[in-house]
């Protein structure tokens, strides 16, 4: 069974040992399986992408890890809760420092790729977020955090050496 809540407040959030909130988040993706194995993996992947709660940019699931959870966990809940996605969470792309768009502060965020096996129909965050599935480059293009798109390039990277060694 499926929360239809998402956690709310700071009392459980994790900071590192200067300070900053630690953010953790991921890229959910999937391979459209109309395209042909030929094609390249830029051509075959599609990204989730959401909009921030007042419904304008394009971004990924992301929120804070807290203290009850593990990494991936925190990872999966934040997909599930802002995406209404479910998967498999892979290895980590990497950790940034970011400076907060909405609060006078800095932030380390850490972004995994989750590999989507389930769309709920139904999410805690539906109401307050869009949802779309898109190419790896409009998620370029129209991704507001740069530290995103660097973590996006990395996901794109690995894949396309992971398709290459096969």
């Amino acid at each position: 069974m499926v929360s239809l809540v998402s956690r709310q407040g700071r009392q459980l959030q994790r900071y590192s040992d200067s300070g900053r909130r630690l953010v953790v988040g991921c890229i959910p993706y999937k391979f459209n399986i109309d395209k042909t194995s030929s094609e390249g993996v830029d051509e075959r992947m599609e990204v989730l992408v959401i909009s921030n709660q007042k419904g304008c940019g394009m971004m990924f699931p992301k929120g804070g890890w807290e203290k009850d959870e593990t990494i991936k966990q925190a990872a999966s809940r934040e997909a599930l809760e802002e995406a209404g996605v479910q998967g498999k969470i892979e290895r980590k792309l990497g950790k940034w420092r970011y400076k907060s768009k909405s609060h006078d502060a800095f932030y380390e965020g850490i972004m995994f790729p989750l590999n989507v096996t389930e769309e709920l129909v139904r999410w805690p965050e539906m109401d307050v977020r869009e949802r779309r599935w898109v190419s790896v480059e409009e998620a370029k293009e129209g991704c507001q955090h740069p530290w995103m798109r660097e973590a996006l390039e990395r996901l794109v990277r690995r894949l396309r050496h992971k398709s290459d060694s096969t």
